[in-house]
């Protein structure tokens, strides 16, 4: 299960320096798989979807602190707990029911994104 940052966020960024995944971006912000992973160039994602990590994503909110839930890991493979979680002021870094996933899919998307940096 991914993380989400829900709208009761307070835009302190205090998350975004946690994530070892780089997959917290302020609103508005442009996204990159490349962004704090070992990913670059054309990659095929574990979904089967091909994509250019260079290239700039769109963002999932405008207006607030928001997770890529295809680089979100909960932390495993890093941290016993989502580090985004832990520090939030307002605890609103909380499970994406929409986004439920293993601790193996998790953990495989790690490896993924990291190989053997």
């Amino acid at each position: 299960m991914a993380i989400i940052i829900t709208d009761e966020c307070i835009n302190c960024g205090a998350c975004e320096p946690e994530c070892p995944n780089t997959a917290i971006y302020e609103g508005a912000d442009d996204w990159r798989y490349k962004d704090g992973t070992s990913l670059s160039g054309k990659i095929v994602l574990p979904s089967g979807e091909e994509v250019d990590a260079d290239e700039a994503q769109t963002p999932i909110s405008d207006d607030l602190y928001y997770i890529v839930p295809g680089k979100c890991t909960e932390c495993k493979g890093f941290h016993e707990e989502p580090q985004c979680a832990a520090v939030c002021p307002v605890d609103c870094c909380v499970p994406d029911d929409d986004h439920v996933e293993s601790e193996e899919t998790l953990l495989n998307r790690q490896a993924f994104l990291h190989g053997d940096e």
